[in-house]
């Protein structure tokens, strides 16, 4: 009896920190509504730009890089110096665009709620 409530309590454990990344990772339906406020100036499903640059496949691309977008001098400096968009790197852009990448020509005043980025981030996953 006693293995078996070790058992029990193990498998407990290990589901509720599978349960707490699966919930880390996003809700990629919440992320296409967050991505509303963005699709006015970017796409996640294509490799088109629009006013601003297509966010396809966007996590590993560095900074002021995809083609065809005429990216401001910041951003392209951005780049050259390092950086990549990933999970921190994107977080901290949303968060505050223009202290994260200083003369940037995105006119967005970013995303507050971190729920909101890590929804945003799972739905811009689904386009790898």
């Amino acid at each position: 009896m006693r293995y078996s409530t070790i058992l029990i309590s193990m498998l407990a454990a290990i589901l509720s920190v599978a349960g707490a990344r699966a919930q880390d990772a996003g809700d990629a339906k919440a992320g296409e509504v967050v991505f509303k406020k963005c699709s006015v100036c970017h796409v996640a499903d294509t490799d088109k730009n629009k006013v601003g640059p297509s966010l396809f496949k966007l996590m590993g691309r560095t900074a002021g890089t995809h083609p065809g977008f005429a990216y401001s001098p910041a951003m392209k400096e951005a780049g050259a110096a390092g950086l990549v968009w990933d999970t921190a790197s994107l977080r901290d852009y949303l968060h505050d665009p223009k202290a994260k990448v200083k003369g940037t020509k995105m006119a967005f005043a970013g995303l507050k709620d971190d729920k909101d980025i890590t929804n945003l981030e799972a739905y811009l996953n689904q386009f790898k």
